[in-house]
């Protein structure tokens, strides 16, 4: 597989995520074994129970441990290990060697998502839908949701914009955002997390509406100014992600003024908290929400 050619999406079985890779090249989708052997098995190590397994399988010969590739894939600990993974087809015929209660509902989930990508080929709006109804189902309002898919789309043009001007995707996208960010907030994007008590969570997912409003006011204005100063390298593109973020600024502290309070709240939007209990890292989520 060409690593180039790759697309890693976040599947969802029932709560679990579960790592998946679009292959744009043999148009096949392949998702991380251990990731469902650890749903299966309900396992706290699927790599080890995979590694068990593997083993066993090989010894008879099974050809589905064959059928698998190693890709480096982003663990939770935020760093790239190889992770076996495998197409639909091979999935199948891993799942067959697990006993698990939900091994029926899996096989229809993968029979779903192979139908996925062939539908939305088609169809664009349907991965669009996809995204609402997963916002909905957590418990976001409409007003948010709009102006969340809003938000993705300006954020599109942005970089298409910064791409013109020769900036990189990746480390340069990161500096420039950054910049937007500490000149309007007065935080870069990792502050703006830990204020908010977040760590691997979406950022602009737990923005309330006016603190999307402002982000999304100071990426536009980076786009309306980058595209009629036309900025080339990094250095320039800096400045002008400054300019845009300080318009932002100039209307949260207007705002500020008149409202009398702070509009960055260190609320996040569904409420995560993370303690630690006998050493250990652990998420609690309270919210009223229904997943």
């Amino acid at each position: 597989m060409d690593e180039n050619k790759l697309q890693v999406i976040s599947k969802f079985f029932n709560n679990d995520s579960i790592r998946t890779i679009w292959d744009k090249e043999s148009e096949k989708y392949y998702i991380s074994v251990t990731d469902v052997v650890g749903v299966l098995s309900e396992s706290k190590d699927g790599k080890t129970y995979w590694r068990v397994l593997k083993h066993r399988l090989k010894k008879e010969g099974n050809e589905s441990v064959t059928d698998c590739n190693e890709l480096k894939l982003k663990a939770s600990d935020g760093k790239y290990y190889k992770t076996d993974v495998c197409d639909i087809e091979g999935m199948f015929r891993i799942i067959q060697s697990i006993p698990s209660k939900n091994a029926e509902p899996f096989k229809q989930w993968l029979a779903k998502l192979g139908s996925e990508r062939i539908d939305e080929t088609f169809d664009p709006s349907l991965a669009l839908q996809r995204a609402i109804d997963l916002y909905r189902a957590k418990g976001y309002d409409e007003a948010w949701i709009a102006k969340r898919i809003k938000a993705l789309q300006d954020r599109k043009q942005l970089t298409d914009v910064w791409k013109v001007g020769g900036i990189q995707e990746g480390l340069e996208y990161a500096i420039l955002t950054n910049e937007i960010y500490k000149t309007w907030s007065g935080m870069t994007a990792k502050q703006y997390k830990q204020f908010k008590g977040l760590r691997k969570e979406s950022l602009r997912d737990n923005m309330d509406n006016i603190e999307l409003i402002l982000t999304d006011l100071s990426e536009e204005a980076t786009k309306m100014i980058a595209q009629e100063k036309n900025p080339k390298g990094l250095k320039e593109n800096i400045k002008t992600a400054k300019d845009g973020g300080n318009v932002a600024k100039i209307a949260k502290e207007d705002l500020e003024k008149k409202i009398g309070k702070k509009v960055v709240s260190s609320d996040n939007k569904l409420n995560y908290q993370y303690i630690d209990e006998n050493n250990k890292n652990l998420i609690v989520r309270f919210t009223n929400h229904q997943y």
